[in-house]
């Protein structure tokens, strides 16, 4: 065997072993490590932080969903959560924003249309409604409104649930998370809790 047969041998074999070494440190162990810290640190996190009504799941805490019926109209007795362009809506496989710029004819058209419907819903005049309520999240699967639009909100689920206003505006407000550290983010609301919050108060 030649000098260079056997230097390129060599160094196959040191490739291939620290290719083995890596894929088992770096692709096993810091995987095995990572995801046993997450389990003990931070489980609910770690394993979706899965929402449950009783003892069944019913969606999580990281990404929204719709409450609508067959026919995709508003629940009213649910509060509403903001538009999403992932997939048919909060499709976990096919996150994304709608891609459209804010001088967008198509995406424009929708916004006005959205206004519409929801100032009809709502029982509101258009320059009421607030951003949230009619612009999808970069990521699509924002579980989150703000403030403003849960509070409107308010008067049609307190009358398709039979319950006093004042009421229902408490829970909302006892949901509202401020900013995170203080300064990070905005106020907001997680729509599926306080769905949940008001199904409980109901029962």
């Amino acid at each position: 065997m030649s000098t260079t047969t056997r230097t390129t041998v060599r160094t196959t074999g040191v490739a291939l072993r620290a290719m083995l070494v890596f894929t088992l440190a770096l692709g096993v162990g810091y995987t095995l490590l990572v995801t046993g810290i997450g389990q003990l640190a931070l489980p609910w996190q770690a394993n979706g932080s899965i929402v449950t009504a009783g003892d069944e799941p019913v969606g999580s805490a990281l990404i929204g969903q719709s409450f609508t019926d067959a026919d995709g109209n508003a629940l009213p007795e649910y509060f509403q959560s903001r538009p999403s362009a992932a997939g048919d809506g909060y499709d976990g496989g096919a996150s994304s924003g709608s891609n459209l710029g804010p001088e967008n004819a198509d995406l424009v058209a929708a916004i006005e249309e959205r206004k519409a419907a929801i100032a009809e819903l709502e029982g509101v005049d258009v320059s009421e409604v607030p951003a949230d309520a009619v612009t999808a999240s970069a990521s699509g699967l924002d579980p989150h409104i703000s403030p403003a639009y849960a509070l409107l909100q308010v008067p049609r689920v307190a009358a398709a649930r039979g319950i006093d206003e004042n009421e229902v505006r408490s829970v909302v407000e006892s949901h509202i998370q401020q900013r995170d550290l203080g300064f990070l983010g905005e106020p907001r609301v997680n729509v599926v809790e306080l769905n949940l919050a008001l199904d409980a108060l109901a029962q």
